[in-house]
């Protein structure tokens, strides 16, 4: 049976890999020497330090944090070259959608299946199985993922051709940003009317103005001042940048420019590798106001 070639061994990548191992004969890669030699002690696979040295590569998964990775492995270092036809590629991370389409199109040529199944669900679902893929390819392309996508999730959701998976994950991931940024607000309104803001997370959570954003990151991580959803606040603005891209009317995307302008230029108030969750801190230092429970009590 051919290898499947994981690559990228992140917080969600090495749970994820673990789970693909399971069902398939797998090697595992990662710019970090140590990375690999980890997820090899954990699961049952075969450790990789050099791409030249893998052979008989049936499938390939991408785990990276940026196009410019998947393209620099992928062409760069030629692994797409080694790749009979019939193989797969499948493109987990946070993409550039039009690098997608040109790396899907580059494949074609070469007879490889490309599929682009960024996931959702952070470290957390990555870990028990249960991640949420947004994808995008050709239908028999992405048939052939099928078994691969099943191995680490429990939701599949086909978007459409390739590249529109990878623009469905930063859609999705500029609406949560948001969704954080609204939620901020609220508390800051509410506690200028005098309401505490684990009330007026309540009152959210209890009404229609309800968000993963309430219900969630300000309940687990924001309320509390931990701030470790586990996906950083680099990443968010990356993928919010590559929702933005998507040209639609300026009329029509008011709400969304101004919460990316406004996280943007409050990145230089945060400190090295914030979490997401942290958008809360940029309103904390411009309206010079705690908002989490633990400030307010060291008030």
């Amino acid at each position: 049976m051919s290898t499947t070639l994981f690559i990228g061994l992140g917080r969600m990548g090495r749970p994820m890999s673990q789970h693909i191992a399971k069902r398939f004969p797998t090697a595992v890669y990662d710019v970090f020497p140590g990375s690999v030699d980890a997820a090899a002690k954990d699961a049952q696979v075969t450790p990789v330090h050099n791409l030249a040295d893998v052979s008989d590569v049936g499938t390939v998964i991408f785990m990276l944090p940026t196009s410019k990775n998947v393209e620099e492995t992928l062409v760069g270092a030629r692994l797409l070259d080694r790749l009979e036809a019939g193989a797969l590629v499948i493109d987990m991370g946070s993409s550039v959608p039009a690098s997608t389409q040109r790396l899907a199109a580059a494949a074609a040529e070469r007879g490889v299946h490309y599929v682009d199944a960024p996931v959702s669900g952070g470290v957390a679902k990555a870990a028990s199985g249960e991640l949420t893929m947004l994808v995008g390819g050709k239908p028999a392309a992405i048939e052939h993922a099928r078994p691969y996508l099943e191995a680490v999730g429990s939701t599949i959701v086909v978007v459409g051709d390739s590249g529109s998976g990878h623009a469905a994950k930063a859609i999705n991931n500029l609406v949560s940003a948001t969704n954080i940024a609204v939620a901020t607000e609220a508390v800051l309104r509410g506690k200028a009317a005098g309401i505490a803001p684990e009330r007026m997370i309540e009152v959210l959570n209890a009404s229609t103005g309800m968000s993963q954003a309430s219900c969630v990151k300000f309940v687990s991580h924001i309320l509390p001042g931990t701030y470790a959803s586990n996906f950083a606040y680099d990443l968010m603005l990356k993928d919010m940048g590559i929702a933005m891209e998507i040209d639609v009317p300026e009329a029509a995307s008011t709400l969304t420019r101004a919460a990316y302008q406004l996280l943007a230029e409050g990145r230089e108030h945060l400190g090295d590798q914030p979490d997401h969750t942290e958008i809360a801190r940029v309103y904390e230092h411009l309206a010079n106001v705690s908002i989490n429970s633990i400030n307010e009590e060291q008030a």
